[in-house]
């Protein structure tokens, strides 16, 4: 089997992971990374044994595929550029800063026909596939995702940095966009907002409440939802599901509810997505998480973040 040569661009904090396991995958050869910062690219050069560049332009024509993983404000311009030279790219979320770009790059992947995934990585997740694959009727989603304080994403807020996450998985669960959304939100250690919440109103009544913090003491990443008849959780951190549902009876008095626990083999999330995207490659065919995926979950988060804007000013106003 022929190797796919591939790039990564932005060899941060995630961006070395991408490039471990691309090193790491077989029949796909790491040509080369991508750094602006000397002294982080020589630290990726001594650990993969790979070439770093300063710039795109010396792999153009030698690579098949990228993963973009520099700083949101740049996926727009790196993405465009590798998609015009005909290379297939993996950007990690948000896709783009704006829905105009996004716009962009999905039209010159489809032109070109080439594979635009968005890094949504919880679609990866074993507790989340079954999670998704097991629920029929979702009346009531809620969500916390919650991190300890880093120095890293703080270019964006909460919502683009970890509810966005959530977002797109609300979408995916109910094939439609929310009739009403409310969202508030504030800054606490960084000039943008690290906590918010959101409450999304479907046409079929369905109501999910998310939570987002990047400021906690503890770490949570926990998605649950309820439907007639039974309650399914799934617990991104420990890879596992809690599926609650109400024995059968002859009489109400009687019924008790039956808890499950499922627990997955601990997967790596990761491989699993860039796999994945190689894998798309080369049958050409469509991603898990395709660029109109990563799209309406910028959308939605950029609603959200609109409301939250809005109610911040209005209680500046009102003090």
């Amino acid at each position: 089997m022929e190797s796919i040569k591939v790039a990564v661009i932005g060899v941060g904090y995630l961006g070395r992971f991408h490039a471990q396991k691309y090193k790491a995958m077989p029949n796909v050869e790491l040509v080369g990374v991508v750094e602006p910062d000397a002294r982080r690219g020589r630290e990726i050069a001594q650990e993969l044994q790979v070439p770093v560049h300063s710039s795109i332009s010396p792999l153009l024509g030698h690579i098949d595929a990228a993963s973009v993983v520099c700083p949101t404000v740049s996926h727009f311009h790196v993405t465009r550029e590798l998609l015009n030279a005909s290379i297939h790219c993996f950007v990690e979320k948000p896709i783009t800063s704006t829905l105009d770009e996004a716009d962009e790059l999905i039209k010159l992947a489809l032109q070109k026909r080439l594979i635009l995934q968005v890094g949504h990585i919880e679609r990866f997740n074993p507790a989340m596939v079954f999670l998704l694959n097991h629920v029929t009727k979702p009346m009531f989603i809620e969500a916390h995702r919650l991190s300890v304080f880093k120095q890293r994403a703080i270019d964006v807020d909460v919502v683009l940095d970890l509810m966005i996450h959530d977002l797109d998985l609300v979408l995916s669960l109910m094939k439609t966009t929310p009739r009403e959304l409310h969202a508030v939100g504030t800054p606490v250690l960084t000039p943008n907002v690290d906590i918010a919440n959101a409450r999304l109103v479907f046409e079929n009544g369905c109501v999910a409440n998310l939570t987002a913090s990047r400021i906690s003491l503890t770490p949570m990443r926990k998605f649950r939802v309820f439907e007639p008849g039974r309650y399914i959780s799934a617990d991104s951190i420990e890879q596992k599901n809690v599926l609650v549902s109400v024995q059968a009876s002859a009489g109400e008095a009687d019924q008790r509810l039956l808890p499950q626990v499922i627990e997955h083999e601990k997967q790596d999330s990761l491989l699993k997505e860039l796999h994945f995207f190689i894998e798309s490659i080369r049958n050409d065919s469509s991603p898990l998480v395709t660029g109109e995926d990563g799209r309406q979950a910028l959308e939605l988060a950029m609603e959200v973040k609109a409301s939250i804007e809005e109610n911040l000013s209005k209680a500046e106003f009102s003090q």
